[in-house]
């Protein structure tokens, strides 16, 4: 790959990113504060959007795979989907003023599941590039930290950005209910525009005309699953997720009912602390993207990625130290635990493209849309199970979304989610990347005989 190629592919990931990270960060609080959606009610809200998930990735996925058309299987999706993308995007953030709780909740699931349908439709065809783009071990471990630096920056924006922005757009005037929905959609428009290039200017592979019948979706979703490599991949992404998405999500309550203050200021800079939180944990994790690519080149992807998580182990031990009057401390934690949120966004995903010709060895085929409609499913599974654990965890210790000081059940629930709870689920994850079967040498057998087998083809 050249290296606008790697840059245009990068940046694909900024509007897919933008989407989670808004949803992840801040869409919770915009159920419980803006919305008024009881907590408990906000989560069965999120069940219904990972029932939906169970379909719709695996479908786009598969059906990817059999598209045929002169610019290739994946670049249509993009051309096609980027735009009411992005429209959706900013719907998401629509509050009417209703009383009824049992409306306000069907409207989310309602506009959960379309933001969603859209989102699969650009984000599986997208990932499932990158198999096509290049070979080559470590070169996708590169490509795909080109596309974390995107994806980072692309959270950082919205961490950082989009608080800033809404009291920005409050101070205008904006009526309160519709904040959200003006900041949300100029992220929407901003994220149209990088699927829209990665479609017109890249050039995929032609699928081989030997390659073995099309199986069908159920088929082809039951072979993935039944690939050690890949089951063995599936409990890291979700174990690694969840802990960045729970985070994530909890993050702004932290502030409010734990650290404080509101805002912090350094120099001439005042920003709402969570912000300065989540920007010192982003700002790390992209500057940390050539450590983890290098160190791969050195001990292979699965090592590294235990590495990574030992590392993040440690960031959210720290959380237990943390009280009032902290929050500067509290930035410094979040910086460190950068060091393993890096890590995690990039090896999990450079490990899959190996996966893909690891199946292409046994099957006949290569199905990158059916794998990547998989981990795009195992991944936003840990993101709803993230918000769905939080929000049933605060609503049941007696969260008050009107309150300014919370009883002190909740309290403590905000700080062993982020601390301890945190800290064992990253483990795990390093512990199952450890046991993952494609190293490097494997890789290069796998490649060897894909090789010999399209000279004898």
């Amino acid at each position: 790959m050249k290296l606008w190629q790697k840059i245009v592919y990068g940046s694909g990931d900024w509007s897919i990113a933008s989407f989670n990270t808004f949803r992840q960060i801040f869409y919770p609080v915009f159920l419980t504060d803006t919305l008024g959606i009881d907590p408990r009610l906000a989560g069965v809200a999120s069940l219904v959007g990972i029932a939906w998930d169970a379909v719709n990735d695996p479908i786009v996925g598969a059906v990817s795979d059999s598209v045929r058309t002169p610019i290739g299987r994946r670049r249509p999706f993009l051309l096609a989907f980027a735009v009411p993308f992005g429209v959706a995007f900013s719907m998401l953030w629509w509050a009417p003023d209703w009383e009824s709780q049992a409306a306000l909740t069907a409207l989310a699931v309602t506009l959960y599941i379309l933001t969603d349908t859209l989102q699969t439709l650009v984000s599986v065809p997208f990932f499932a590039l990158l198999p096509e783009l290049t070979s080559d071990y470590d070169e996708r471990t590169g490509a795909t930290a080109w596309r974390m630096f995107f994806n980072l920056a692309a959270s950082l924006a919205v961490a950082v950005g989009a608080p800033a922005i809404a009291v920005a757009v409050a101070a205008a005037g904006t009526e309160p209910r519709s904040v959200w929905m003006v900041t949300g959609s100029l992220f929407g428009v901003a994220g149209m525009v990088p699927p829209l290039l990665a479609g017109a200017l890249l050039r995929e592979r032609v699928a081989s005309r030997d390659e073995a019948p099309d199986p069908g979706v159920l088929a082809s979703f039951r072979a993935a699953l039944a690939s050690l490599s890949f089951r063995r991949l599936v409990p890291v992404y979700l174990l690694a997720y969840t802990t960045f998405d729970l985070a994530a999500m909890m993050i702004p309550f932290f502030v409010r009912y734990v650290v404080g203050p509101r805002q912090l200021s350094l120099g001439p800079l005042t920003l709402p602390n969570e912000s300065f939180m989540l920007g010192a944990m982003l700002v790390v994790a992209i500057g940390a993207l050539p450590l983890w690519s290098l160190l791969s080149g050195r001990i292979g992807k699965p090592a590294t990625m235990a590495v990574g998580a030992s590392v993040w182990t440690v960031g959210h031990l720290q959380i237990l130290l943390l009280g009032p009057g902290s929050a500067w401390s509290a930035v410094f934690v979040a910086a460190f635990i950068g060091l393993g949120v890096s890590c995690a966004h990039v090896i999990p995903d450079a490990m899959v493209p190996d996966v893909v010709d690891e199946s292409e060895l046994a099957t006949g085929r290569r199905v990158e849309g059916v794998f990547y409609g998989a981990r795009n499913l195992f991944r936003k599974m840990s993101g709803a199970l993230a918000v769905f654990l939080g929000l049933q965890l605060l609503g049941w210790a007696g969260y008050d979304g009107d309150a300014g000081v919370q009883p002190p059940a909740v309290v403590h629930v905000i700080q062993w989610t982020v601390g301890p709870v945190a800290a064992l689920l990253v483990a795990a994850a390093g512990g199952f990347a450890l046991m993952h079967p494609l190293t490097r040498a494997r890789h290069a057998e796998i490649r060897s005989e894909l090789s010999a087998r399209r000279s004898r083809g």
